[in-house]
């Protein structure tokens, strides 16, 4: 699977070539599944949150960057319908777009759904994350964005070997100190990000695409 793992979603002209380059083709040439799950977890998204990022209206550039085709995969419904049904739809996509929320109950459901034990058999997959989008594919996120009241705590899936802390300075507490305090007590190497920038992974190698600002922590 190769990762753009974003805080603010494909805002710049660099994060858009990124993912043309990890798609191998235009994105008109290619078919997109978005993932709302994570809204569902986080206690300031609403039903009209999870309605603007699926018709292309949230402040995250994702869905309406012109797929050729666009669906809608919603995990918590997944384990009630078979795999039958569903693993064939996502073998089918080129890319999931996967929005914030709470990133522990993300993970919750992609394991509960069988989402994550798929992935490892996906390796030309393009996984385009936002937010709690691109957090769950750290091995934690810190106390401090767990909000789901179930998380039994921080831990995600450990995809990737460091740790997100997006909107760098996008809101008061999302500041440089704050991040730094953040990444003191998680044990692995954390990158901060602001909406400009995102982190293509692609077999193992890391590279930072950026029209903005991020800092390297630890």
């Amino acid at each position: 699977m190769k990762l753009l793992l974003t805080s603010g979603g494909v805002t710049n002209a660099s994060i858009h070539s990124a993912l043309v380059q990890l798609l191998g083709k235009p994105i008109g040439d290619a078919d997109a599944l978005c993932i709302p799950t994570a809204q569902y977890g986080h206690p300031m998204c609403t039903p009209a949150s999870a309605w603007r990022f699926i018709a292309g209206r949230s402040s995250s550039p994702m869905c309406d960057l012109g797929w050729k085709s666009l669906g809608v995969l919603e995990l918590t419904a997944l384990p009630t319908i078979g795999a039958e049904r569903w693993v064939a739809w996502i073998r089918e996509a080129d890319v999931l777009l996967v929005d914030g929320g709470d990133a522990t109950y993300l993970c919750h459901w992609m394991r509960e759904s069988g989402l994550a034990d798929l992935l490892p058999s996906l390796p030309d997959m393009v996984w385009v994350g936002v937010s709690a989008g691109s957090m769950v594919m750290t091995p934690r996120i810190g106390a401090e964005f767990v909000e789901w009241p179930s998380a039994p705590d921080d831990r995600t899936l450990g995809v990737v070997d460091f740790s997100i802390f997006p909107h760098l300075n996008a809101f008061p507490e999302n500041t440089l100190a704050d991040a730094e305090r953040w990444a003191a007590d998680l044990g692995v190497p954390a990158y901060a990000i602001d909406e400009q920038t995102a982190i293509k992974v692609v077999n193992g190698s890391i590279e930072v695409v950026s029209e903005g600002q991020w800092t390297k922590l630890g």
